[in-house]
């Protein structure tokens, strides 16, 4: 499962409690696990504390894993960020995936008053500080471009070893590589169509060499199942809608290029071709098609968490 909740104004704790049932149904049906986004500033109600929402899933749950997709580094501080996310590990009994990025909206930046050019570096230090204080059972100090820590230990170490799953989010050829490289594991966005899904786990499978394994590697999709024609019209409607809103809080005013999110979502063929919409059938042969490319790890954004669809794709 992949996305969030979306909470209202006027009831805010209903949209995130009837969210988290519909992860628990996800268990329940034997989903394998569930990656919440971290986004703010949107002023439609997209979860700004996602590993709080997990330390609540993790009481709930046994088997279903939890992940994040994306915390974005840079807007954290990294020793805090590495003890509330080993907190989840330990309480969740090792079940923490971790998602990280370096962010692509323009509109969480200037929320935060943050140069955006900043964010490869940001994310570099803060891994890198992280990393530490999960491996050290020692005191540690770092001096960085951007945090200062003297005299620091982790508390409570993960329960993870030697710390909990790390996934990236990643577009661009040389981030890829970087990952792999690394020992990080891949996240793929939504829109990106099959065949540049298909080069891009190849960049990873290369640069990965012996340590390659396809379940590393989890592609994105909005998925919707419907009966009828209309049905799955107005489904594609609605995804437009929330579509627009994404690209428009991503986009730098005035700039030329962005993210590697928007090289694609940007594109008509986005809205409609990535998108796994349609009946069970034509689903199902949109899913052969992602297995063809070399795709295993599916994260199902399901259009207003219909619990149809929840039920049919783990029927199929």
């Amino acid at each position: 499962m992949f996305g969030g909740a979306q909470s209202d104004p006027a009831d805010p704790a209903r949209g995130y409690h009837d969210y988290l049932d519909f992860l628990l149904e996800a268990e329940a049906l034997g989903y394998h696990g569930c990656f919440l986004t971290e986004h703010h500033f949107t002023g439609w109600g997209q979860v700004s504390a996602p590993l709080h929402m997990l330390s609540w899933l993790a009481a709930r749950t046994t088997t279903l894993r939890l992940g994040t997709a994306v915390m974005v580094l840079a807007w954290h501080n990294p020793m805090l960020l590495a003890e509330q996310a080993a907190t989840v590990d330990v309480l969740s009994g090792g079940r923490l995936d971790l998602g990280i990025g370096r962010g692509y909206r323009h509109n969480e930046f200037h929320g935060f008053a943050m140069d955006a050019g900043e964010a490869e570096a940001r994310f570099a230090e803060s891994l890198d500080v992280m990393t530490r204080a999960w491996t050290s059972r020692d005191r540690f100090s770092h001096h960085g471009q951007f945090w200062n820590f003297d005299d620091v230990v982790l508390e409570p170490p993960p329960l993870q070893t030697p710390h909990p799953s790390l996934w990236v989010s990643a577009g661009r050829d040389a981030s890829i590589r970087a990952a792999a490289e690394r020992g990080l594991r891949l996240l793929l966005d939504q829109f990106t169509p099959v065949e540049t899904i298909a080069r891009r786990i190849g960049i990873y499978r290369d640069a990965a060499g012996d340590r390659f394994d396809p379940s590393m590697i989890a592609v994105a999709r909005d998925v919707y199942i419907g009966e009828t024609a209309g049905e799955i019209e107005n489904a594609f409607c609605r995804r437009a809608v929330g579509h627009q809103r994404m690209i428009d809080a991503a986009r730098t005013p005035g700039a030329e290029t962005g993210s590697h999110i928007l090289a694609w979502a940007d594109r008509p063929e986005a809205r409609t071709d990535a998108a796994l919409f349609g009946t069970e059938a034509l689903v199902a042969a949109k899913l052969q098609d992602l297995e063809a490319a070399g795709v295993q790890y599916v994260l199902c954004n399901i259009l207003g968490h219909h619990r149809p669809t929840l039920r049919k794709i783990i029927a199929n």
